[in-house]
């Protein structure tokens, strides 16, 4: 059995900033010199696994250490307003927190929070969500803001919100026609589809 994340040639671990490294410029740039130096996962490979971990691009990262508290409070909150706002609006819409989303064979992520539009039929989400929210950490925060909007951007997310617990901030990011996301500052209204569209107020997340 491969080892999880091990240089097949020295057989130590990259460092959290080297797998960052290298997984730019395999995911973006498309270097095969950066394929040979890191062994490609998939899903299968994921399932085995222990702990929590996510895959980008066929590379590991590990979804430790846990989250702070005030991250977590503040995850329950955005799930309480959507989800109070759905069920007002008698949507059909479900909001989870952190589920696996594969998105590839060798992306599987596992976003803070999602709001889907059908039923989830598998043991993933294999469809674009409505709407994604990741609620920042010093840790995540280049992986939320660089990779991650690029995939969901090009897996047709509708909503991606970025939420910042330090700063007490929230970016709404939406999928224009031309299928690019575009910062909007609305963050009352979400069309989830088109029968469902829910106001919600977000101003009491933080307490």
């Amino acid at each position: 059995m491969r080892q999880l994340g091990v240089n097949e040639e020295s057989e130590t671990l990259p460092s959290c900033f080297e797998l960052q490294e290298l997984t730019q410029r395999l995911y973006f740039r498309d270097m095969p010199s950066t394929a040979r130096i890191l062994p490609h996962y998939t899903y299968e490979d994921y399932l085995l696994w222990e702990g929590q971990w996510e895959i980008i691009g066929g590379i590991p990262y590990a979804m430790s250490p846990a989250p702070l508290p005030f991250h977590q409070f503040v995850a329950g909150n955005i799930h309480s307003v959507f989800r109070q706002a759905l069920k007002s609006e008698h949507c059909r819409c479900r909001v989870y927190q952190p589920i696996d989303y594969k998105i590839s064979e060798d992306t599987v992520v596992n976003p803070d929070l999602l709001i889907v539009f059908k039923p989830i039929t598998k043991k993933f989400l294999d469809f674009a969500p409505a709407l994604v929210v990741e609620i920042l950490s010093p840790s995540t925060a280049l992986k939320d803001r660089h990779m991650k909007y690029g995939l969901y951007q090009n897996a047709g997310v509708k909503y991606y919100l970025l939420v910042d617990p330090d700063l007490k901030t929230i970016e709404k990011y939406e999928l224009s026609d031309d299928l690019e996301y575009v910062r909007n500052e609305d963050l009352s209204s979400f069309e989830v589809t088109d029968l469902c569209i829910v106001q919600v107020d977000m101003s009491g997340i933080w307490e």
